[in-house]
C-alpha cells in the first residue's frame, strides 16, 4: 500500500532530521569536531484561523517574511536558512518564495551565513546549498536563464552520514 503525504505534510520528514541535529548542536557540541556549538530553533508558521467551530479550527497559513530556521553559531555567529524538498534532479527556484530570498540576501549581506537545506527525495540525499550559488542562480532564471538548480550544483556539500545532517559543518571555514 503506498502512503500518500498531503501538501501540508511535504518537508516533515526533513525538518525531522533537522531539529534532531539542532538538538545535538544545543547540547554541547556537534559531531565530527567536538567543537560545534549553535543554538537554531524552527521559525514558527504563522497560521490565520478563518473559523472555530466547537473543537473544530479552521486556518489558512499566511506566508510571513522569515525562513524555517535561524540561530546562531559559536562565537556569535548568525546563521538562516530554509528547507527544501524536491523530487528528480533539480530544485526548482520557484519551491524558494520570494520573500525567503530576500530574507537570506539581507541576512547575507550582514554578514550571516545563510544557506538552503535540500533533500533530493528520489536520490535520498541531502544537501546544503551555500547563498552565493542561489544567488548565482536567483540572478541567472531572473535574466531568462535556467529556473532551476542542478543536482551536479549541490555535489560538493553532502551533509548526511550516519544518520545524521552535518549541516553545520565545515561553516566556520567558509565565512
Amino acid at each position: 500500500m503506498n502512503k500518500s503525504r498531503s501538501h501540508a505534510n511535504r518537508g516533515m520528514q526533513l525538518e525531522k532530521k533537522i531539529d534532531r541535529a539542532n538538538k545535538m548542536y544545543a547540547i554541547g557540541g556537534g559531531f565530527i569536531r567536538k567543537t560545534y556549538v549553535a543554538s537554531v530553533h524552527k521559525v514558527p508558521t504563522n497560521v490565520k484561523i478563518m473559523s472555530v467551530n466547537g473543537p473544530r479550527v479552521t486556518g489558512v497559513k499566511q506566508h510571513g517574511e522569515m525562513v524555517d530556521y535561524v540561530g546562531v553559531m559559536l562565537g556569535g555567529h548568525a546563521i538562516a536558512f530554509d528547507a527544501k524538498e524536491t523530487k528528480g534532479k533539480s530544485l526548482p527556484l520557484a519551491n524558494l518564495h520570494e520573500h525567503q530570498y530576500e530574507f537570506l540576501e539581507r541576512w547575507y549581506n550582514l554578514g550571516a551565513t545563510t544557506f538552503l537545506v535540500v533533500y533530493f527525495k528520489d536520490e535520498d540525499k541531502y544537501f546544503r546549498l551555500p547563498f552565493k550559488t542561489l544567488q548565482e542562480a536567483w540572478k541567472r532564471a531572473k535574466n531568462g536563464g535556467r529556473k532551476s538548480i542542478p543536482l551536479s550544483e549541490f555535489e560538493n556539500e553532502l551533509i548526511y552520514m550516519d544518520g545524521i545532517l552535518y549541516y553545520l559543518e565545515g561553516l566556520w571555514w567558509k565565512n
